[in-house]
């Protein structure tokens, strides 16, 4: 294989990796990593029972929980528009 195709296939790999392991998007997670997940995203909010109860139903429902402590909502469709999905 020529060098050039390596060096792309290369750089695609990686792209779909970093996009896959920065959180966000349907699906992006497993059921089972839904917990931890909340309870990072809930780490810093003074309604921790509130902000737990919402983000693992919204997790369950869509498999995703947008990256960070807050905002970033647009990357998850369950969170779009949805003010309970902390």
């Amino acid at each position: 294989m020529s060098k050039l195709f390596c060096a792309t296939l290369l750089i695609f790999v990686t792209v779909f990796l970093i996009q896959n392991a920065s959180a966000g998007g349907e699906g992006s997670l497993y059921a089972e990593q839904c917990k931890g997940a909340c309870d990072y995203r809930c780490s810093e909010t003074e309604y921790k029972e509130g902000c737990l109860t919402y983000c693992n139903m919204c997790c369950r429902k869509c498999l995703c929980v947008p990256s960070g402590t807050s905002g970033h909502k647009e990357e998850c469709p369950c969170y779009r528009g949805g003010p309970n999905c902390p």
